[in-house]
């Protein structure tokens, strides 16, 4: 049974920092792709960021290069989005997701991601 369970979410002022956290259960996050995604009020959900089965990053959105970026930590099966110089703009609902059919050339279709957290909200103020 594979689960995402994000944390992390919070207010915060413009310029800020937030880390959120993706803990996963039931495989080995290291082996597929994994990938953080955002849907602010009234918005279609989009990618934030996505890395490969060997951790490496295979997609940034320009709103956000520069500013998050992804880290884990395979002994707690944890992937985390760490985000710095926070916007207004970046207010809205974060999930992490699990495309569990590949390792590599990762998509960032929403519907190939078959595991999905719960969402953890992100409001800059």
């Amino acid at each position: 049974h594979v689960q995402l369970v994000e944390s992390g979410g919070g207010s915060v002022q413009a310029g800020g920092s937030l880390r959120l956290s993706c803990r996963i259960s039931g495989y080995y996050l290291s082996r597929y792709c994994m990938g953080w995604f955002r849907q602010a009020p009234g918005k279609g959900r989009k990618a934030v960021i996505v890395t490969d089965g060997d951790n490496t990053t295979t997609y940034v959105a320009d709103s956000a290069k520069g500013r998050f970026t992804v880290s884990r930590d395979d002994a707690k099966n944890t992937v985390y989005l760490e985000m710095t110089s926070l916007k207004p703009e970046d207010t809205a609902m974060y999930y992490c997701a699990a495309d569990h059919s590949r390792p590599a050339s990762c998509s960032l279709r929403l519907d190939l991601y078959d595991y999905w957290g719960q969402g953890t909200q992100v409001t800059v103020s």
